[in-house]
């Protein structure tokens, strides 16, 4: 299996205004570097982290896959997005921050079972509130 999440580069950098959303792009990548650090445990062939300027939107670095949304009639490139691939070759793209975090917190949750030690990565404010209301909604609808 293969995980490749492409990010802004400008919301990486802070180059943006908006802090919410930087905060939640550098936990993601904070994230993959810790799955990339323990990838062996839980049987991940590579862990890719590519970020994307302006001028080349969702380009892919090594799985083949760009995700584009519809705004105003017109097809746009997501710029942040997480593309995994299964060892079936069957692809996943997640193109929502939130999603993008939670896959990447429930691998890190998988690495910290199969060493028996924690090895998560202290979230923003951001993020912990954002993966905290997707946990409260899930125990509700199960």
């Amino acid at each position: 299996m293969r995980i490749e999440l492409r990010v802004c580069e400008h919301c990486y950098e802070r180059d943006h205004g908006e802090t919410e959303r930087q905060d939640l792009v550098n936990d993601m990548v904070r994230c993959a570097e810790r799955i990339r650090e323990h990838k062996d445990v839980i049987d991940l062939d590579s862990v890719h982290i590519r970020t994307v300027r302006d001028d080349e939107p969702g380009k892919p670095e090594a799985l083949p896959v760009v995700t584009a949304s519809i705004h105003d009639d017109q097809v746009m490139i997501n710029d942040t997005q997480l593309a995994t691939e299964g060892k079936d070759g069957n692809m996943l793209v997640y193109p929502n921050p939130p999603d993008i975090l939670t896959v990447l917190s429930k691998n890190i949750n998988e690495i910290s079972k199969g060493l028996n030690r924690d090895v998560s990565v202290d979230l923003s404010p951001a993020s912990a509130k954002l993966l905290s209301a997707r946990t409260d909604s899930s125990d509700a609808t199960d």
